[in-house]
């Protein structure tokens, strides 16, 4: 692995983007601090205790969607945190530069102090589902707090963190239910999760590269090179640990409906793959939502795995 240690960073060659004049209302500013188009990664803790098909049990739809909602709230609390710590920053990016704090729409104590709010209510949530929930949300606040503050700046471990993340997301589901995840299902979201991870580091590298700017030091380890081979390793990890899941059910009045899923499954490996590779994946929640074959293929694999659930119920 290479060395972790990442030197001083190099002057910026283009000049910082000013920031923006306030534009939008208290309460849409808030809204967008929470960065509600992102909770659709939290669409994990719903997943994990549906692949185990014990959705249509008991009180569990209940419980799971008490905590998914407990970790949109929680994941919305670190945004702003983050959103704080990387306001300088951000008013250099093109995108992120239109974010509340860094365009001056909101002042930084006042999003210290929503983000904290909003944590308190997660967590409150979170234990009134299980106690076992809240320390699992306690884990990924730890996993996504100290990788802004430390794990981002050191290479591996930042994609690492990355996935820890979704994964965390996973075993959450699985407490709220509660219900025993299978290692292989464990491991598509692993590998899923180093693939989105590596595919916004590629999609940050085209950036730089195009626009002229200095990237962070972290990137200067990461090649082209080396994040497409990663990107193709993550993708075919994904893929083959999803075949073994899929194939691992037994088939249900003669229709293989776990294993058809595998189809639109590749399919959005190879689109997103595709999309990353031209620059537009590191926001991967607007690639998802936007992008028409991702979200047609996605329709289609919750269809498939709608049915199989159904016919084995």
């Amino acid at each position: 692995m290479v060395s972790p240690a990442v030197g001083p960073r190099r002057p910026a060659q283009a000049a910082a983007v000013t920031p923006l004049p306030p534009s939008r209302t208290r309460p849409r500013a808030l809204l967008a601090l929470a960065r509600p188009r992102q909770w659709v990664k939290n669409a994990l803790v719903i997943a994990a205790p549906g692949a185990a098909g014990a959705l249509g049990h008991d009180d569990v739809p209940g419980r799971v969607l008490v905590a998914a909602a407990a970790f949109c709230l929680i994941s919305a609390s670190i945004y702003a945190l983050n959103d704080v710590r990387d306001r300088h920053e951000d008013r250099r990016h093109p995108r992120k530069r239109f974010r509340p704090v860094a365009a001056g729409e909101i002042e930084p104590r006042e999003a210290v102090g929503f983000g904290v709010v909003l944590m308190v209510c997660g967590l409150i949530l979170a234990t009134a589902v299980t106690p076992l929930l809240t320390a699992i949300a306690l884990c990924y606040v730890a996993v996504t707090v100290s990788y802004t503050w430390v794990w981002r700046h050191i290479v591996v471990l930042d994609l690492v963190a990355l996935a820890g993340g979704f994964v965390l997301r996973a075993i959450a589901g699985g407490v709220a239910a509660p219900v025993s995840l299978s290692r292989w299902f464990v491991l598509v979201v692993t590998f899923a999760a180093i693939f989105v991870a590596v595919g916004k580091r590629l999609a940050e590298s085209i950036r730089t590269t195009r626009s002229g700017h200095t990237a962070r030091a972290v990137m200067e380890y990461y090649t082209p090179r080396r994040l497409r081979l990663l990107l193709s390793l993550s993708g075919a990890g994904a893929l083959f640990a999803y075949c073994v899941w899929a194939f691992d059910l037994p088939i249900v009045d003669g229709i293989p409906w776990r294993p058809l899923t595998i189809i639109p499954f590749a399919v959005c490996l190879i689109r997103y793959g595709r999309v990353v590779r031209a620059g537009r994946g590191e926001a991967p929640e607007e690639v998802l939502l936007s992008d028409r074959v991702l979200c047609a293929a996605g329709a289609g694999w919750l269809a498939l795995f709608a049915l199989g659930v159904n016919a084995a119920g």
